[in-house]
C-alpha cells in the first residue's frame, strides 16, 4: 500500500468510524472549556495591570523585594528545587515498546477445518455425537482454513508427548524471540528481565529457564514464569514487566506470550470441554520493552496504562473456566454456561476503572449525568449511557477468544465492523492463540498502515480466574508496513484481508 493510499484510507476511516459532528463539537467545547472561560478573565486582568503600572516598575519592585528578603528568597528557591527533585524521583519511569514479533508456523502445521475433523476421528476416542458436536462448533467458530496446529496433533494417529510439547514450545518461543531481536538489533546479553506466560504447559525447567539457556542470558537476569492465568496472562506479563522496569535501571524486558497445545488437546466426550479444543490453535508472540530514554526515538509505542480486575472471590466467576477431569478421567478445560455473563461483568468492572484514566471530560460528564439520573433522580426511561470509547482510542485489540465473545463486545461497546476487524480477522486467520492473540491483532492494524503517531490502542483480554485486563498504548511514530516486514506475520498476505466470514461454514465429514 502506497503512502498516498494509506493516508486516504486513514482519512476515510476517521470519517466513517469517528464520532458524529454534533458529538465532536460538544467534545471540543468541553475539552477547551477552561481556555474559553479563562481567556476573557486573563485578558481583563492583563489590561488592568498594564494600566496600573509598567513592566519596569514591576521589575524594580521584584528586585527590591528579593534584596530586602534575601535569606527567605534563598530558602524558598532551595525548597522549590528539593520539591521538584522529589517529584521527578517519584515519577514512574516511562516504559516503551521497542518492537514485537508474532510467530508464524510453517506450512506443515496448517490445519483446515476438515483436517481437524479427520484427526479427531483418527484419534479413536470420540463418540459419533462428540464428533458431530465438534463439527457444529467449527462451522460456527469463525475460524478459517489456514490456522495452525502442532506436529503431534497432525500425525496419524496423533501422538502427544512431553518431548513433542517441548519441541512446540521451543519453536514458538525461539521463533518469535529471534525475530524481535533481529528487528531491534538488541543483544540478548543486554536483556535484564524475562517474563513468560503459558497457562497449561509448564514443565521443569521452566520456559523462562529455556530462554535463559538458549540465549545465554546474563546470570543476574530477573526471570519469571507465569502459569494457569488464562488468555489474559499476556497483559499480566506486560504489567509485571512494567513494574520491574521501575526498579531495574536502563535495561530491556522480554515478554513472551503463548499457549502450548500438544498435551492439552482434550480427548474425551464432555461437551463443555470439547469447545475450547476446537478453537485453540498454535501461536505466540515476543515483546521487547525498555525504560531507556535513549531508545524512545526508535520505539513504536509508550505504555500509558495497565488496568487489572479480578473476580476470583466470586465462586461462579472462579469456576467458569476450570481445568479438571471428566467422568472418564480425561483432563480438559470446562467452560461454564455462566461464562458470557461473568465476562460481561468483568468487562464492566475493568472499563469502570479504565474510563476515568482515558475518557475525555465530555464523556465523563455524560456518564455521570446518566448515573445521577438513574440512581438519584430515579429516571428509568432509556438505557444507561455507555461511554463512547471511540473518543479515547483509535484502535481496538480485543482478545479473539471466539465469535460469541467478539459479537457481545461489539454490541455492548457499540463498535463498528472496522474497529472489530483486527480481532475477527485474527480469529479467522490464526484461531484462538490465547494470550498472544492481542499481538496478532496489533500486527494486523500495523500491516494495514493504520497506526499514526499519537494514536492510542486498547488491548483487552479475559482469562480464567476470572480476570479482565487492559493495556493502553500510544504510538510514538507512524508505522510504515513497508519497513516493518520482519516478525509481522500478515505482511505477505494482508492484501487478502478483510474477508467476509459467513455465520456458518460447512465442514465436510469424510
Amino acid at each position: 500500500m502506497s503512502s498516498k493510499e494509506t493516508a486516504t484510507s486513514n482519512n476515510a476511516s476517521k470519517g466513517r468510524h469517528g464520532p458524529g459532528r454534533i458529538k465532536l463539537c460538544y467534545h471540543l467545547a468541553i475539552s477547551n472549556a477552561p481556555y474559553i472561560l479563562l481567556a476573557p478573565m486573563a485578558a481583563a486582568l492583563a489590561l488592568r495591570i498594564s494600566r496600573l503600572t509598567t513592566p519596569s516598575d514591576l521589575s524594580a519592585a521584584a528586585r527590591a523585594t528579593v534584596a530586602d528578603n534575601l535569606p527567605v528568597a534563598a530558602a524558598v528557591a532551595v525548597a522549590v528545587a528539593l520539591v521538584a527533585a522529589a517529584c521527578l524521583a517519584r515519577r514512574p519511569r516511562p516504559v516503551y515498546l521497542l518492537d514485537f514479533a508474532c510467530y508464524k508456523p510453517g506450512p506443515e502445521h496448517v490445519v483446515s477445518r476438515e483436517t481437524f475433523m479427520r484427526q479427531s476421528a483418527a484419534a479413536g476416542v470420540f463418540t459419533d455425537d462428540s464428533l458431530e458436536f465438534q463439527r457444529r462448533i467449527l462451522e460456527r467458530s469463525g475460524l478459517g482454513q489456514g490456522t495452525y496446529s502442532p506436529k503431534a496433533m497432525l500425525s496419524s494417529p496423533p501422538c502427544p508427548s512431553m518431548a513433542e510439547a517441548r519441541a512446540e514450545a521451543e519453536a514458538v518461543m525461539f521463533g518469535a524471540i529471534d525475530r524481535v531481536l533481529e528487528k531491534t538489533a538488541v543483544r540478548a546479553r543486554d536483556i535484564g528481565v524475562v517474563v513468560v506466560n503459558c497457562s497449561l504447559f509448564n514443565p521443569t525447567p521452566s520456559h523462562a529457564a529455556s530462554i535463559v539457556n538458549h540465549y545465554k542470558l546474563r546470570r543476574n537476569v530477573a526471570s519469571y514464569n507465569l502459569g494457569g492465568m488464562g488468555c489474559s496472562a499476556g497483559l499480566i506479563s506486560i504489567d509485571l514487566a512494567k513494574q520491574l522496569l521501575q526498579v531495574h535501571w536502563s535495561t530491556y524486558a522480554l515478554v513472551v506470550s503463548m499457549e502450548i497445545m500438544t498435551l492439552n488437546w482434550y480427548r474425551g466426550n464432555n461437551r463443555s470441554m470439547l469447545m475450547s479444543s476446537c478453537l485453540f490453535r498454535m501461536g505466540g508472540a515476543a515483546v521487547l520493552l525498555t525504560n531507556r530514554g535513549a531508545d524512545r526515538r526508535r520505539a513504536k509505542y509508550q505504555l500509558v496504562h495497565t488496568v487489572r480486575t479480578h473476580h476470583g472471590a466470586d465462586d461462579r466467576a472462579y469456576r467458569c473456566v476450570f481445568q479438571e477431569e471428566d467422568e472418564a478421567g480425561c483432563v480438559g478445560v470446562a467452560l461454564s454456561k455462566d461464562l458470557m455473563a461473568v465476562a460481561g461483568e468483568a468487562l464492566k468492572a475493568n472499563i469502570t476503572m479504565l474510563g476515568p484514566l482515558v475518557l475525555p471530560m465530555s464523556e465523563q460528564i455524560l456518564f455521570l449525568a446518566s448515573l445521577v439520573g438513574r440512581k438519584v433522580l430515579g429516571l428509568k426511561a432509556g438505557r444507561p449511557y455507555i461511554p463512547d470509547l471511540k473518543m479515547a482510542f483509535e484502535h481496538f485489540c480485543i482478545h479473539a477468544g471466539g465469535r460469541a465473545v467478539l459479537d457481545a463486545i461489539e454490541k455492548s461497546l457499540e463498535l463498528s465492523g472496522w474497529h472489530m476487524e483486527p480481532s475477527r480477522m485474527t480469529l479467522y486467520r490464526w484461531g484462538n492463540t490465547s494470550s498472544s492473540s492481542l499481538w496478532y491483532e496489533l500486527a494486523y492494524t500495523e500491516a494495514k498502515g493504520r497506526v499514526r503517531r499519537g494514536h492510542r490502542a486498547w488491548q483487552i483480554a479475559f482469562g480464567s480466574g476470572f480476570k479482565c485486563n487492559s493495556a493502553v498504548w500510544r504510538a510514538l511514530r507512524d508505522i510504515d508496513p513497508a519497513q516493518d516486514k520482519g516478525g509481522n506475520p500478515w505482511v505477505e498476505e494482508i492484501h487478502q484481508f478483510p474477508v467476509e466470514v459467513p455465520k456458518v461454514q460447512s465442514v465436510a465429514m469424510q
